[in-house]
């Protein structure tokens, strides 16, 4: 008798690390379970470690809390200025409602990525060239708004959208580079013009000093002969003042007879 009832709990026993086995499921601390009991939502998500379902009768799906880091493929569209562009973007989220993430929608990943392409496209149609080459900050905030408003209902959050990168047609490239050069040309053109203005402005200022006083153009004179002497291979020409020359003309006159 004693015999037949240790076989029984050994059975007993047998029996219930089958079904705790059976039962057993190990939720990651990333990761949040779903059950379904023939079909229905049991509950509320469950929590990370060891949960047990019922077998046969419970499903559970894992739902990944992470952050994902998903690209968006490059769009190509006409911006409002009717400029060809090809956009591409990348698009961070994350599961906020696991059991709505499984049952709102088929697969929220696609869902997603679908979406971010559309709402892409749209920000390229609304905005301008400029825009898009410097005013990301904007356009970023606007493609966060337009995907994060239909994710909300299925259960996920946008963390971020950065538009990467701006791809834009050879011909434009060309045509770019050739305003920049002209405006870096114009600006050296008013540059050189406004120094000459200045300068013309002192050398007025110098010349109205000197025509006071005399002595002063003939100090200039002695400096410039100075700094151009100062080149070994340069030829000096030293102009002599008029009255000097008439001076020494007078000189070589014979006084008259008395």
């Amino acid at each position: 008798m004693l015999q037949e009832l240790l076989a029984v709990l050994a059975g007993v026993g047998a029996a219930g690390l089958v079904y705790f086995a059976a039962a057993a499921r190990v939720v990651k601390q990333y990761e949040r379970g779903v059950v379904f009991r023939l079909g229905r939502l049991r509950g509320k998500a469950r929590d990370p470690g060891l949960t047990l379902i019922v077998p046969a009768v419970d499903r559970i799906r894992r739902v990944n809390l992470q952050i994902v880091t998903m690209p968006v493929p490059a769009q190509e569209g006409i911006t409002r200025d009717n400029v060809t562009v090809r956009v591409d973007a990348v698009v961070y989220f994350k599961v906020v409602d696991a059991a709505a993430a499984i049952v709102n929608v088929e697969d929220y990943r696609f869902a997603v990525s679908q979406m971010a392409q559309t709402s892409l496209r749209s920000i390229i149609g609304k905005s301008d060239l400029d825009d898009l080459l410097s005013n990301r900050e904007k356009l970023n905030e606007g493609l966060e708004l337009m995907i994060d408003s239909p994710a909300i209902g299925w259960g996920v959050q946008i963390d971020r959208v950065e538009i990467k990168d701006v791809s834009l047609p050879e011909s434009m490239k060309r045509s770019m580079a050739r305003q920049a050069e002209a405006d870096r040309e114009r600006r050296a053109r008013v540059i050189n013009a406004d120094a000459e203005l200045q300068a013309s402005k002192k050398l007025a200022e110098a010349a109205k000093q000197m025509s006071e006083t005399p002595a002063a153009l003939q100090l200039r004179l002695l400096q410039t002969v100075v700094a151009v002497a100062a080149e070994k291979n340069s030829t000096l020409v030293l102009p002599f003042p008029v009255e000097l020359l008439r001076f020494l003309e007078r000189a070589q006159q014979p006084p008259p007879d008395q």
